[in-house]
């Protein structure tokens, strides 16, 4: 009989290479996002080491790795800016707390019946606020508020950064870090062991170093005190309509791009499939504890579960470690991260954001379902003008009434034998949304001849249309000499 141990060490030894690797995958995403949200970079590291050390152990999903993520940067962003750093781990906590009850409840299943086109809408709007943001930030400037501000200002930014040397300087860092990415992925398979955004920050820090640039750099408060659990006053501001509103987009937002990642994820290996509930779980547990210790939200990131599926990993060690790793780093190294140039993080940003732009599949996309097509693109732009809550509201309205327009399909037959009743067959799905159609093919029939009016043939018939056609009914009979005969089965 085979003795399991030598596949186990064999399993073991491939999920600790495939920690390292997720490790120096998430050590950049997590500073950039950070950095990006307004918020101390270790906080980033925080909500990683948690994703590890606590989502890692849990049941769900086996291989997906989990940490804070560039699609809530924005969300993150205006929510410190409206209530406050402090407020942020009240409305982290909460959304943790949401989650847990969702996937006690067993929603998580449900969070897979929104319309992918209003996923990706969702994304491509924060992939544009994320570019349009990190612009900015390449030029170490400070970004307008609003996504209309953010474009109406880039004229402006370009002439400034014309004008300025450090300026100049900080976005050639930038955009030599979006090149080494761009590129590092055409390289043969064995240069890429080491990951691009890896590859591409240090190159970015030692040439800042080297050289002395004047560009700013990511300012460092150490891990303990970066820190800040939420306070009494804090709780308080949950009697806030906004805030309240803010939790809720928080829960919808990482629910929903954890477990898409999960699907994601799923396809990419044979092994045990994602339990969602379970999942949803875990996600909220590692929320819950983030936002006790005042750091950021956390989902599950496709980038870094990509990266350790294709790794190899096996099991959950692999993401577990990846914890360590980051534990390690923040605890040893702290002063590393005050060497790293914001530019660099904001060329990571801008690089992700573009992938998050769903380029490619917008033209077939728009050919064979043009509605889908739509509904993505409005909800992007929607996102951008608006905010990522109100955007998203907008397109899963749409996506619903581009289904029930889609759905409810009527077919209206007039036929006219010269002589006698003129009849009418209505077949199909009869609801508010055709109700015109019907009206107006209704009234454009002689007002002094009967009509045989066959329903027969429909599957639906809701209460508008009913009340409509007896209306209609009512009024053409009192017209004419011989009654209108009616024919219908439910």
């Amino acid at each position: 009989m085979t003795s399991p141990f030598p596949s186990l060490r064999s399993a073991l030894r491939t999920d600790l290479t495939s920690s390292l690797v997720v490790f120096l995958v998430a050590l950049p995403l997590c500073v950039g996002v950070a950095v990006a949200s307004g918020v101390p970079a270790e906080l980033g590291l925080i909500t990683g080491i948690v994703g590890g050390l606590v989502t890692g152990l849990l049941p769900g999903s086996s291989l997906q790795v989990s940490g804070p993520a560039a699609g809530l940067t924005v969300l993150v962003l205006t929510a410190v800016q409206e209530y406050g750093l402090s407020a942020l781990g009240v409305i982290v906590l909460a959304s943790g707390l949401l989650q847990l009850a969702l996937g006690a409840l067993r929603l998580g299943r449900f969070f897979r019946a929104i319309s992918l086109s209003v996923v990706h809408g969702m994304l491509a709007g924060i992939g544009l606020v994320l570019i349009l943001g990190q612009l900015y930030a390449l030029a170490d400037s400070k970004a307008p508020g609003t996504g209309t501000a953010k474009i109406a200002g880039l004229p402006g930014l370009a002439v400034d950064v014309l004008l300025s040397g450090p300026a100049l300087t900080a976005v050639a860092i930038g955009a030599a870090t979006i090149a080494v990415m761009t590129l590092w992925k055409k390289l043969p398979g064995k240069a890429q062991l080491l990951p691009g955004p890896l590859i591409a920050v240090g190159t970015a820090t030692l040439a800042t170093v080297a050289f002395d640039l004047p560009i700013a750099r990511v300012k460092v408060s150490g891990l303990m005190e970066a820190i800040q659990p939420p306070g009494g006053s804090d709780f308080g501001k949950l009697a806030e309509i906004g805030l309240l509103t803010t939790i809720v987009a928080f829960t919808l937002i990482a629910s929903a791009e954890s477990l898409f990642s999960a699907a994601a994820v799923d396809r990419l290996h044979d092994g045990p499939k994602t339990d969602y509930d379970k999942e949803l779980m875990a996600q909220g547990a590692g929320n819950t504890l983030c936002g006790l210790l005042g750091a950021l939200p956390m989902t599950a990131v496709i980038v870094r579960s990509a990266a350790n599926v294709q790794a190899g990993a096996r099991t959950k060690v692999s993401r577990v470690l990846h914890g360590v790793w980051l534990l390690l780093f923040a605890a040893l190294l702290p002063g590393a991260l005050g060497m790293i140039p914001t530019a660099a993080l904001a060329g990571i940003l801008i690089h992700a954001g573009f992938k998050l732009l769903p380029v490619k599949e917008l033209g077939p996309l728009w050919r064979q379902h043009r509605g889908e097509a739509v509904v993505l693109v409005i909800t992007a732009g929607a996102i951008l003008v608006t905010n990522m809550f109100e955007g998203v509201l907008i397109g899963l309205l749409l996506a619903v009434v581009k289904t029930a327009w889609e759905t409810s399909h009527i077919h209206i037959d007039v036929t006219d034998p010269g002589s006698g009743p003129v009849q009418v067959r209505i077949a199909g799905h009869a609801t508010f949304l055709r109700l015109p159609r019907i009206l107006d093919t209704l009234e454009q029939l002689p007002a002094d001849r009967p009509i045989e009016l066959n329903l027969a043939g429909l599957r639906h018939l809701d209460h508008a249309c009913m009340s409509a056609l007896q209306h209609w009914a009512n009024q053409h009979n009192a017209h004419t000499v011989q009654p209108e005969r009616t024919r219908a089965s439910a």
